[in-house]
């Protein structure tokens, strides 16, 4: 580190870049995540520029020399910020830059950037370092002393083109159609994504001026600050808009990429500002190193498929469908509605897993045989909700927006707040005893339904419904040691993820097309069943589409993996709590009830099992889509696992059972009782004033 600084101070211009690698190297640490040894290598810089101007100023020139003679407008405009390509496009662009990188331009302030911070994980150690040890090296640079004020004054302008070149991205995008269509007063002369083009045009104008000439009086940038936060209100307006009337990916882009591109054009306000402040400094260090991280993971593929399921994941998650609160009990009495609701479910999964026994007798064709299994599913699950009934796993997969409604969006170092912790902490124990009670409906009817048909089979026919090979092997499918059994619930957890997207895709899209009016427009349903009931029929459609969607494709992949795997030679199937539990009565009344114990309980085991993970998987998935669409990781989760085992030592019957009061009420008790306390606190304190006069 002295050798690259001792050189700084006599080496010519074309060795500055060369020299500004040299300082990097020496102060990257040898491990990225070794965040004491990049502190060390910064207050020690910090502390050599303090004790030697000559050192300073080198550094000083180093750094003039490298930024005024580049292109800067790209590298400020650019880096770190959505590009307008689709997914496919972007992905072939870093594959083929990957393989094949593009030739360096020497006169490119991105690339020299990228030249420097040159490993993957240099912002790593970057992002490790305290901001108030990044201020230490400021000071210590001292730009106060600096003279070249022609270099300063070069950046200067680079910078204001890139604020140019924001605040005409940001004009444009926030006239964008889907946006204006979702805030009416986003056009023309109203707009603030007019305005603020017309004050930063006004802002450069009056600033280039007072470059060359110090009597010009300059404003500062508070006004068009003003501006862009009047830009971000309209923003919010337009998400909230969208909840409302639907949202779409390319709406989604459009409002991220406004975020993005006006949070950069704020942190360049404020490093051009005449006026010094704290926020400067912010701002540099805020712009800086997004820049190294951004430059690092430019050809990273893995960030692709996170942008891009970020955006899907919140096109599922921010509509106005309120499915997910159908499926969380929040009273005792909800609570009670959620088991009448299953048992209804319970009878017919009965009905439905004889169906699917009768057309494996049959023995169909492949792809026929599929295609009857799945369409028992989808019309039977269909059915099911169309009843107003609840199938047992279903809740965890469709609270993927309730979720994400108790999430605000990721800060910084991707940690969920404490107040959304503690609001998913007891969304996640709403679930689990709402799951409970669900699933012992289901199971509660669905095993004697399988049974009496079982049995009514026998009756009618002198034969069961299956023979003992049958039953032998829908025995064995339930055991968790002899199959596969755990992992095909997986695979049926994900089925149950997936119906949930789909529930929220259709729920978006009937709101975001309209479907419920256009329906209610169409001239020959309403000669067909008259204008009130053509609207009643759109209004259902409009509330019950996802729903619909989302079970028919459930039942479709449920009715078709074990297909595709016998197809592909694959070890795949589905396994799901409530036909599993019906399977075993089937099995039962084949073998005339002669089953060992240790069967019925490795088969209970089972059972229990696949409940256990079909949950376990589309809860986590459905909990990791929430995740995505407020920029957080699964890993920002893991304080929730402290509350949940504090809470089940503390109150384990809340997993169970709701408390017997509304989580409202009780809040307002402790209010009351807290109102007390302190009323009796300042009586205390009263009488002891008393006494003391």
């Amino acid at each position: 580190m002295q050798d690259s600084l001792q050189a700084m101070t006599v080496a010519p211009p074309e060795r500055a870049p060369e020299l500004l690698r040299q300082l990097v190297a020496a102060m990257r640490p040898k491990r990225a995540d070794d965040a004491q040894a990049a502190i060390n290598s910064v207050q020690a810089l910090a502390y050599q520029l303090e004790l030697s101007p000559e050192l300073r100023a080198g550094l000083r020139r180093t750094l003039l020399r490298v930024l005024s003679n580049r292109q800067q407008v790209q590298f400020y405009a650019d880096t770190g910020i959505l590009s307008n390509e689709s997914f496919f496009s972007a992905l072939s662009r870093r594959i083929g830059d990957r393989m094949l990188p593009p030739a360096p331009n020497p006169h490119s302030l991105r690339d020299l950037f990228g030249s420097v911070f040159f490993r993957h994980n240099d912002y790593i150690w970057l992002e490790a370092v305290p901001q108030e040890v990044w201020f230490q090296l400021g000071h210590a640079l001292h730009i106060d002393e600096e003279h070249d004020q022609d270099s300063l004054n070069h950046i200067r302008v680079q910078m204001l083109e890139a604020i140019q070149v924001l605040s005409t991205r940001i004009a444009a995008i926030g006239l964008e159609p889907e946006v204006v269509r979702n805030h009416s007063d986003a056009e023309r002369f109203v707009s603030p994504f007019i305005r603020q083009h017309s004050e930063v045009q006004r802002f450069i104008e009056l600033y280039l001026q007072w470059t060359t000439d110090k009597s010009v009086a300059l404003e500062d940038e508070l006004h068009i600050l003003v501006l862009l936060s009047q830009c971000e209100e309209v923003v919010a307006k337009v998400r909230r808009n969208a909840m409302r009337q639907g949202v779409s990916v390319s709406l989604t882009y459009h409002l991220l990429r406004l975020t993005q591109h006006i949070e950069r054009l704020k942190a360049l306000l404020r490093l051009v500002s005449p006026h010094q402040s704290t926020e400067k400094g912010e701002a540099i260090l805020a712009i800086s190193i997004a820049l190294v991280r951004a430059e690092n993971r430019k050809h990273s593929l893995r960030d692709v498929f996170a942008e891009n399921t970020e955006l899907i994941a919140l096109q599922v998650t921010e509509h106005a469908s309120h499915t997910g609160e159908h499926y969380i009990a929040e009273t005792r009495k909800e609570w009670r509605n959620m088991f009448w609701s299953a048992a209804g479910a319970g009878v017919i999964v009965g009905f439905m897993s004889v169906l699917k026994l009768l057309f494996a007798k049959a023995h169909l064709p492949l792809l026929l045989e599929a295609l009857a299994f799945g369409l028992n599913y989808s019309f039977g699950f269909m059915l099911i909700h169309v009843l107003h009934c609840t199938i047992a796993t279903k809740q965890p997969a469709m609270t993927a927006a309730k979720i994400a409604a108790t999430l605000h969006q990721g800060s910084r170092g991707g940690k969920i707040k404490a107040a959304d912790l503690d609001a998913l902490t007891e969304l996640i124990i709403k679930v689990i005893r709402t799951q409970f009670i669900a699933i012992v409906g289901n199971v509660m009817l669905a095993m004697p339904t399988a049974l009496a048909i079982a049995m009514a089979w026998v009756w009618a026919y002198g034969h069961p419904v299956v023979d003992m090979n049958k039953a032998g092997h829908l025995l064995t499918d339930l055991s968790p040691v002899l199959s596969p059994a755990i992992f095909h619930a997986a695979i049926a957890g994900v089925c149950l993820f997936l119906s949930g997207l789909i529930s929220g895709y259709y729920d978006n899209k009937s709101l975001y097309n309209q479907i419920p009016q256009r329906i209610a427009a169409l001239r020959w349903l309403n000669r067909l069943m008259g204008e009130s009931r053509a609207r009643r029929f759109g209004t259902y459609l409009g509330d019950n589409l996802g729903a619909l969607a989302g079970n028919f494709y459930f039942g479709l992949m449920l009715g078709t993996i074990g297909t595709i795997g016998v197809l592909f030679g694959l070890p795949i199937d589905i396994r799901h709590i409530t036909f599993s539990s019906a399977y075993l009565s089937y099995a039962a009344v084949s073998l005339n009830f002669q089953l060992p114990l240790n069967l019925v309980l490795m088969s209970a085991l089972g059972i229990g099992l696949i409940g256990l993970t079909n949950l376990v998987v589309s809860f986590g998935l459905a909990l990791w889509v929430a995740l995505r669409s407020r920029k957080l990781t699964l890993r920002a989760t893991r304080p929730i696992v402290g509350r949940l085992l504090r809470r089940a030592l503390r109150r384990p019957q809340d997993f169970l059972i709701p408390p017997r009061t509304k989580p409202a009420a009780t809040t307002s008790a402790t209010k009351v009782v807290e109102l007390k306390e302190e009323t009796v606190l300042d009586w205390v304190q009263r009488r002891r004033a008393g006494a003391g006069r």
